[in-house]
Order: structure tokens, then sequence, then C-alpha cells
């Protein structure tokens, strides 16, 4: 049974706010979730809101820059470790958090390096 906790009219996963959070324990009251964390769940439930949220993510205030960005690192984990529960799903999730980190960072904190790149003679 997956449970949702409601902020406004938004409706979130509560599964996707205790990975992004990083707080298994966290209860059903959201208010005091930063907003880029919780635009972050939404990203993450639907990545197919991804190219509508770009801006808002791009133009954002982030209050804790660093902090915001371990989370973009926990659902790339996450969704590395759980591939093969849901490849399209996971891959998905994967994708929107490198995209927003690329855009709102520059690069990519656990960007996979081509052995060819490295000088790996393989």
């Amino acid at each position: 049974m997956v449970e949702y906790a409601t902020v406004g009219d938004k409706k979130y996963s509560m599964q996707t706010v205790r990975l992004v959070t990083g707080d298994p324990a966290i209860g059903v009251d959201l208010h005091n979730i930063p907003e880029e964390q919780l635009l972050l769940c939404e990203a993450i439930d639907d990545p197919y809101l991804l190219p509508f949220l770009l801006e808002k993510f791009y133009m954002m205030e982030i209050k804790d820059a660093e902090q915001f960005r371990l989370c973009l690192i926990r659902v790339q984990v996450d969704s590395d470790m759980r591939l093969n529960e849901d490849i399209q799903k996971h891959q998905h999730r994967g994708y929107v958090a490198r995209t927003i980190e690329k855009l709102m960072f520059r690069d990519i904190f656990l960007e996979i390096i081509k052995e060819e790149e490295i000088g790996v003679d393989g």
C-alpha cells in the first residue's frame, strides 16, 4: 500500500518523500520540507512533468544547495539499486535526478566515466 500526503492541491508519495529527504521516519506533515525537495518529489513521481518543471528548477533559490544535491544523489543511487525491479520506472527517475543535477550544478557527481575516456586499455 502506497501512502500519500497532501500539501495544498498536490499529492506526494510518502515513499518518494522519504527517499528525497533521507528521513525514513518522516510523518505526513510536509509543511517543513523545502519547496525544492517537494518539487523534486513531483518530478520523480511523474517524470513526464520534467520538461514543464525545468524553468522552475533553473530559477529556484535553493536554501541549502549541498543538501539538495544529496537528495539528487540519493535518488540516483536508489534508482540504480532498484533497476531490476522496474527498469523503465527507475531509468526515468535516475534520468530526472541527473538532468536536474546537471541543470543546477553544471556537472553530475556520480557520473560514470567510460573506460576509453580515462585511458584504460581493454
